[in-house]
């Protein structure tokens, strides 16, 4: 092939011999159900992210207003960043026990263990 031709991909196939589009299901299930904070079972999880700590608390059955609300108050109290995806708060460092006094306060349940 020299240089100044290009390579075209279609040659001598037809888009419409019956192919079809891979549907692939979701990993997560966003819930719409939106409960009290006594009624939340909530639990911590730890990962590595580059190399950093990161803290999860989750699952969090909250309207997306009060997910806000609620994410930015315990970042100011912890002094920290953080995130909300997909009904999980994820914050920057190690913050257990912190977290689980101030989510406590907001009477938020743990479940056994947690």
């Amino acid at each position: 092939m020299s240089r100044g031709k290009k390579l075209n991909l279609f040659i001598g196939a037809n888009i419409d011999d019956s192919w079809s589009e891979v549907q692939t299901p979701k990993k997560s299930k966003i819930s719409s159900e939106i409960l009290e904070p006594q009624k939340h079972q909530l639990l911590f999880k730890k990962e590595k992210r580059r190399g950093k700590t990161v803290t999860l608390v989750g699952e969090f059955s909250l309207s997306k207003d009060d997910a806000t609300a609620l994410l930015k108050t315990l970042k100011k109290k912890l002094g920290c960043g953080g995130s909300y995806k997909d009904n999980w708060m994820e914050f920057q460092g190690e913050l257990r026990e912190k977290l689980k006094e101030l989510l406590l306060k907001q009477n938020f349940k743990f479940r056994h263990g947690h």
